[in-house]
């Protein structure tokens, strides 16, 4: 599949609004997936809705979160942030601001030790039962600035460099909440500049991506192979939406 065209679409479809299309798929699935693997209530249905109208009718027994309906609209921002930047070098500022796009008029942004306009200031954890202890809040910007001086000074990036920058950022998990929804934003980004096929961590995979996070350090074959399949399932869909040419007029 070739991934430039696939890079191209996602960017020309994005300013033509055209709906059914690789560009709408993915802004709703990627939404709906990535915000429920962190709690969102939020259906599919419930997602598309929101996108394509920016409204949706609850059943009546239904409980809303107002954060789930915020960051649903926050990641398609955020989604849009990362097309305009696809081709830019990775940065510690372009972090910072994918997650004050995700977090923006979130409950989050009005509690000063989410702190949302930077790195987390409260020590924080990653699971319940098998915790994964993350970078003291102290260290963070020098362990962030360190990662990237390492992935950036890479001239041939492999999707296990990738997967390799994803675990030690989701390690340092450097921000009071949304880690996973940048590192994973981050993630299809740099995909696309680097000519491997993008990819949605579905939520109906959570746990062999969860295990392959926590396996990564003494196995990363656990997290390859999940985020490999969850390459064919996406390519699959740009070859369904993406087979085809439009003629010059």
């Amino acid at each position: 599949m070739d991934i430039d065209k696939i890079k191209k679409e996602l960017i020309g479809q994005k300013e033509s609004k055209f709906k059914g299309n690789i560009y709408h798929y993915s802004q709703v699935n990627f939404s709906y997936n990535s915000n429920k693997i962190e709690g969102s209530r939020l259906t599919s249905d419930q997602t598309e809705a929101i996108f394509d109208t920016s409204s949706f009718i609850p059943k009546s027994d239904d409980l809303i979160k107002l954060d789930d309906l915020i960051e649903s609209k926050n990641h398609f921002k955020l989604f849009d942030y990362m097309l305009d930047n696809v081709d830019k070098q990775l940065s510690k500022k372009m972090i910072i601001e994918m997650n004050k796009i995700l977090k923006r008029n979130t409950s989050y942004e009005e509690n000063p030790r989410y702190n949302v306009v930077g790195f987390k200031i409260v020590p924080n954890i990653i699971g319940i039962i098998n915790i994964i202890n993350t970078t003291d809040p102290k260290d963070v910007e020098k362990e962030i600035d360190k990662l990237l001086l390492e992935y950036n000074l890479k001239t041939d990036i492999s999707l296990e460099d990738i997967l390799d920058f994803h675990y030690k950022f989701e390690k340092i998990h450097p921000f009071g909440d949304g880690n996973g929804r940048v590192g994973r934003i981050i993630m299809f980004k740099e995909c696309l500049k680097n000519n491997i096929m993008s990819f949605i961590v579905l939520n109906s995979d959570k746990s062999y991506y969860m295990r392959g996070l926590k396996e990564y350090e003494h196995d990363k074959m656990f997290l390859i192979d999940t985020i490999k399949h969850e390459q064919d399932l996406y390519q699959k869909i740009c070859e369904e939406l993406l087979n085809f040419e439009i003629e010059e007029q």
